[in-house]
């Protein structure tokens, strides 16, 4: 298996692990109904496996599918899967300092690994990077073991939902299933006045800038969040204290 080997045997690597298997499922519905979708769409079964594979991001994947299919400039296409994902880039500057003291390789090969439910579930286990290497040796082992149930779920099912496209049902909706995993995380984090506020701007201004091209609606909940948030806390700089 292609993680780190010494992550791999340390003890935290499965605990994290088990930390994802309730999620799994939910996770691995969202990858079979993503591989059926992009094999619906237009795409080949060639090209769908090395979309699982390559991207691995299926909010990006279900965006760009058929922005592919219908011949879409290049440009537009990266534009929309870079627009989709970049809340990715709030998580890495909130996962650099957990992750700054070890060879650039690994913090690629993490960044190729991240996902919104191992983010969630690793800050919601780890709320402060480790001081000592023992403690940050343990946080990595933790996360990757996150990781490698995550994406074997994922790709396992997503390969599966482009072997079985002629019989799975697209009305079934299984892909909602995932939405609600993440929904379920997202509401067990919010834990302070603070971090409410912030799920709530965000998604309020999700909602009212939905119209925006390229998804763009994320992007300025995004940043309506963040602004408001910093705010506050100018005007209120006890509320650091919750945590957030």
């Amino acid at each position: 298996m292609f993680f780190y080997a010494p992550l791999r045997r340390h003890p935290a690597f499965r605990e994290g692990a088990l930390a994802l298997a309730p999620q799994s499922l939910g996770i691995a519905a969202w990858g079979l109904m993503t591989g059926v979708a992009m094999v619906q769409s237009g795409m080949s079964v060639t090209e769908a496996v090395l979309m699982t594979l390559v991207v691995f991001a299926g909010s990006a994947q279900l965006a760009a599918t058929p922005l592919i299919i219908a011949g879409a400039p290049a440009w537009v296409i990266l534009a929309t899967a870079f627009c989709v994902n970049l809340r990715f880039v709030v998580f890495s500057l909130h996962l650099r300092e957990y992750l700054l003291h070890i060879p650039r390789w690994r913090r690629l090969w993490h960044g190729y690994f991240s996902a919104d439910i191992t983010y969630v579930l690793f800050v919601r286990r780890f709320p402060r990077p480790g001081l000592t290497p023992h403690d940050r040796q343990e946080q990595e082992a933790w996360l990757t073991g996150n990781y490698a149930l995550n994406w074997l779920s994922w790709v396992v099912a997503s390969l599966l939902g482009i072997t079985l496209t002629n019989f799975i049902p697209s009305h079934w909706g299984l892909g909602f299933a995932g939405i609600l995993c993440l929904l379920a995380i997202l509401c067990s984090l919010a834990t302070s006045g603070l971090r409410i506020l912030s799920a709530s701007v965000a998604a309020g201004a999700a909602v009212l800038a939905w119209s925006l091209p390229l998804k763009l609606n994320i992007v300025v909940a995004i940043i309506v969040a963040v602004l408001v948030c910093m705010a506050v806390e100018s005007l209120r700089p006890e509320l650091r204290r919750e945590g957030v």
